[in-house]
């Protein structure tokens, strides 16, 4: 990581020192340079600016045996970034009246003969759930569910099914009173997203976002055969199965519908840059909402690092910047916005094992050498 801060900065201070318009060339250059720095196959980098402004790049191969370079027009699995959008629909539903923050999930859920197997559930708020802070923990990360993915990697998961790892066993703290980042939370939103709106989760993510907003190349991630969706290496050491290329035939090895709400997104990185500043510009919900969005309590994803309503908070040297990140076996995502900037870049990357380190500090300096309005 260290060398690729120190080559970041370098770029950086060349840049801005020489005053230049930042071109595509330019941004592709230093893509080029932490690819070759990291040791990754391949990555896209995404910078959404004021005035409609959007540019992609893209670097190395999206397939390391037939050497298929990477297209700026491809697309990556998102994983956990994919949140971002549920969290979205999720205030929309407040600003519409129909659910609010501090409601308990009972309300939605109490009625389901499971409900009160479900750790904390008497206790849990919709706000719980949106900040980690339920106490409900991964249900990915039990054995018997990592179990069944290896023995079936194709399987088409229920929501009743993933919630059902954590039935009647003990919460590690009762709900508002710790911090842990769970998948679960996201899986339960999901759940009452549907019963409030007596639609499918995509069906609103369509409706809501994905039309609406003209994202044309950000698609759900769930099934197997996904359009535009390249090669990820996993290493045959992933959690989920003894493959390393996450395509197989045109499939992917692991179905992604695993995901649902705890992610559940494959876009182009331009494209999802682009999405963080259509949302933060108030084009999906109000100011009261994303001020709230951001309002951040402590949360243990690294120094300086707090977690809002579907979102991550870092400060920077560039003031506060607003975003998530995000994993699936062969694919890593990092996406931020800065408000002081206006500016929103995101970067995905073909490779989990090693795992790409340096992403954030990379978009942090990639965003400093990029002219702003606002700078």
């Amino acid at each position: 990581m260290g060398r690729v801060v120190i080559l970041a900065l370098a770029l950086s201070t060349r840049l801005v020192a020489a005053q230049e318009p930042v071109s595509a060339q330019t941004l592709k250059a230093a893509l080029d340079s932490l690819r070759t720095t990291a040791r990754f196959p391949g990555a896209t980098l995404g910078i959404s600016l004021p005035g409609g402004i959007s540019l992609g790049v893209a670097s190395g191969f999206s397939d390391t045996v037939r050497k298929v370079p990477m297209q700026a027009t491809d697309r990556l699995l998102q994983g956990s970034v994919g949140k971002t959008y549920v969290a979205a629909i999720a205030l929309q539903l407040v600003q519409e009246g129909t659910l609010s923050l501090d409601d308990p999930i009972a309300k939605y859920l109490g009625s389901e003969p499971w409900f009160t197997r479900l750790p904390n559930s008497a206790r849990i708020t919709v706000r719980h759930l949106m900040q980690h802070t339920s106490g409900l923990v991964r249900w990915e990360f039990d054995p018997a569910a990592a179990a069944v993915m290896r023995a079936h990697p194709f399987k088409v998961w229920t929501p009743v099914e993933r919630l059902g790892y954590l039935f009647d066993k003990p919460a590690p703290f009762e709900a508002g009173a710790g911090w842990e980042y769970s998948d679960t939370n996201y899986i339960v939103l999901g759940m009452i997203i549907e019963r409030i709106t007596g639609r499918t989760y995509y069906d609103e993510l369509h409706r809501r976002l994905l039309r609406p907003l003209h994202l044309v190349n950000t698609i759900p991630s769930d099934r197997r055969r996904l359009e535009k969706v390249v090669n990820g290496y996993a290493g045959p050491r992933n959690d989920l199965g003894g493959f390393d290329a996450s395509l197989v035939d045109g499939m992917l090895a692991v179905n992604p519908q695993l995901e649902w709400t705890g992610g559940g997104v494959a876009s182009t990185s331009q494209e999802l840059a682009h999405w963080l500043r259509i949302l933060f510009t108030g084009r999906v919900i109000p100011q009261p909402l994303l001020d709230q969005m951001v309002a951040g309590v402590p949360a243990r994803l690294g120094a300086n690092v707090r977690y809002g309503l579907g979102m991550m908070i870092r400060d920077t040297p560039l003031g506060p910047a607003w975003g998530h990140s995000g994993f699936f076996p062969g694919y890593a995502t990092e996406a931020l916005y800065f408000p002081e900037l206006d500016m929103a870049v995101a970067i995905q990357v073909n490779v989990t094992d090693p795992y790409p380190r340096g992403l954030v500090p990379f978009l942090i300096h990639v965003a400093g050498i990029v002219p702003s309005t606002k700078r």
